[in-house]
Parts: C-alpha cells; sequence; structure tokens
C-alpha cells in the first residue's frame, strides 16, 4: 500500500464510521431521555437489556463504529503534536482502536450478557 493511498482510506474510514455513529448517537440519547423521564434506575435498564440481542447489536455496532473513529482521529492528533511517523504511529493507531474496543465490548458484555 503506498504512502499516498493509506490516508485516504483512513479518512474514508472515519467518515464512515462517523456516519454509522450518528443514528446510533441519537438512539442513545433517546434512550437516556426515555430513562430520566420513565424515572429508571441502572438496575431497571439493566432488566430491560440483559439478553437483548437488539441492544447487544446495536451498541456492539457502536462500540465498532467509536473504536475506528476514535484510533484514527488519535492517530492525527498524536501525528500533528508529537511529529510521530511511521510504524510507531501505526502501531499507535492498532493499539489505541484495539483497546478502545476491547474495553467497550467489555461493557456491552456487561450491560446485555
Amino acid at each position: 500500500m503506498t504512502e499516498q493511498r493509506y490516508p485516504v482510506r483512513l479518512y474514508l474510514a472515519q467518515r464512515l464510521s462517523a456516519l454509522v455513529m450518528a443514528p446510533l448517537v441519537l438512539l442513545h440519547l433517546a434512550v437516556i431521555i426515555y430513562a430520566i423521564r420513565n424515572g429508571l434506575d441502572a438496575s431497571e435498564i439493566l432488566s430491560r437489556t440483559r439478553g437483548s440481542i437488539f441492544w447487544g447489536t446495536v451498541y456492539g455496532l457502536f462500540v465498532v463504529a467509536i473504536s475506528v473513529h476514535a484510533a484514527i482521529g488519535l492517530r492525527v492528533i498524536v501525528h500533528e503534536w508529537l511529529k510521530i511517523n511511521g510504524p510507531a504511529l501505526q502501531g499507535f493507531t492498532w493499539i489505541s482502536g484495539l483497546g478502545l474496543l476491547v474495553m467497550g465490548a467489555h461493557t456491552v458484555v456487561a450491560v446485555v450478557w
């Protein structure tokens, strides 16, 4: 992969992840508003999400999109501020993306299963 094409793919991946995240953020906010207006506490919310394939899928997709989006965004910040390039920058991107994915997946599993 040429050095010139790789940033274009990252740009497209970040924009695609934003496209996936946008409706999921709106859904998440709607759920929060619904829960607050109906006076639901954490145990009531968890009782409604336990075993739900729908919520597991929604929040699983949300976690994947956030992990991709944030890792690429962090890559840009680290490159601009710290002037890191090459394999170190690529390694940072993968580690941050996988770290976010693992933490998010752990949360989804805790909430749904």
